[in-house]
C-alpha cells in the first residue's frame, strides 16, 4: 500500500472522492464529504472515527443499500466480479438471530434467500459453526447462547452464502470487555482462515490497530479520511502486543489525527 490508500495491484474496492447528503424535513445533512480509499482483496480494514461520524453511512454505500450523491464507488476487479445482492455479507453490532429458529437454521437463513442448495447450505453451515467454534450448538436456540456466541453465528451466517466482502458494523459494541478482547482474537483467526475481505467499523481506537491489516480514520461529521494506512504489525497478534512501542505508535497516530492527544 502506498500514498493514500492506494494499491500496487488492483483493489477489490475503490472509493473516489465519495460524497453523502440526507435530505430531510429540516434541511440537507452531510454524512459524508470527501472518502477516497482503495482496498484490495483478502485485507481486513478497520474503518475507526468518532460516533456519528458517517462510517455506517459508509458500509451502506459498500453494501449498495445506499448511493453516493457525488464521487465514484467500483466493488469487483478484472479477476472478482461483483454482485452486490449475492457477493456481501453483514454482520451488526446486535446479532440480530430470529428467536424462534436454531442456530443452525439462522445461519442458513441468507443461503435461503437466495435460493442456494438446501443440503449443500446446511453442510456449509455446520462447517461454518465449527469454524467460529459452535460445533454442538447447532440444535440451540439463540436465548440459550451469550452474547458472545450469538455474534459468532452471525459471522458464521454473514459467511454462509461465500460473499466476497463482509462489512462488519461495530459487532462487539454491545459486548462485555472480557468478551470482546476474546471476540477480537477469534475475529483475527476466522479471518485468516476464510481469507475474505472485510470491512470491519468500530470507535475503538485499540481494536482497530489490533484488528486491522490497515485503518482508515475518519473525522468527526461530516466524514472525511484523515489518514489510510498499513498497520505494521506482525501476525499472529496477542493481547499482549498492545502494550508494546509499536502498538502504542500507532494508536497515538489515530489520537493526533483525530485531535485527542
Amino acid at each position: 500500500m502506498i500514498g493514500k490508500g492506494f494499491c500496487l495491484t488492483e483493489p477489490l474496492i475503490q472509493l473516489r472522492n465519495v460524497r453523502k447528503i440526507y435530505h430531510g424535513r429540516g434541511g440537507d445533512f452531510l454524512a459524508v464529504s470527501d472518502v477516497t480509499l482503495d482496498i484490495a482483496e483478502g485485507e481486513l480494514v478497520s474503518l475507526v472515527g468518532p460516533s456519528g461520524c458517517g462510517k455506517t453511512t459508509l458500509l451502506k454505500i459498500l453494501a449498495d443499500l445506499h448511493k453516493p450523491d457525488d464521487g465514484e464507488v467500483r466493488i469487483g476487479n478484472s479477476k472478482s466480479r461483483f454482485l452486490p445482492g449475492r457477493d456481501v455479507g453483514m454482520v451488526f453490532q446486535q446479532a440480530v438471530l430470529l428467536k424462534w429458529r436454531t442456530i443452525l437454521d439462522n445461519v442458513i437463513l441468507p443461503a435461503e434467500i437466495l435460493h442456494l442448495p438446501r443440503g449443500q447450505s446446511r453442510s456449509r453451515a455446520r462447517d461454518l459453526l465449527a469454524l467460529v467454534g459452535l460445533a454442538g450448538f447447532e440444535d440451540k436456540y439463540p436465548y440459550e447462547l451469550s452474547g458472545g456466541m450469538q455474534q459468532r453465528a452471525a459471522i458464521a451466517r454473514a459467511l454462509i452464502h461465500d460473499p466476497k466482502l463482509i462489512l462488519m458494523d461495530e459487532p462487539f459494541g454491545a459486548l462485555d470487555a472480557l468478551t470482546r478482547e476474546r471476540m477480537n482474537l477469534e475475529m483475527l483467526r476466522i479471518w485468516r482462515e476464510s481469507g475474505k475481505t472485510i470491512v470491519f467499523v468500530t470507535h475503538s481506537i485499540q481494536e482497530a490497530v489490533f484488528l486491522g491489516s490497515h485503518c482508515a480514520v475518519l473525522t468527526a461529521r461530516p466524514a472525511r479520511m484523515a489518514d489510510y494506512f498499513p498497520v505494521d504489525l506482525p501476525y499472529s497478534r496477542t493481547l499482549d502486543m498492545r502494550t508494546t512501542e509499536a502498538f502504542g505508535r500507532l494508536t497515538r497516530r489515530i489520537y493526533a489525527l483525530l485531535g485527542m492527544e
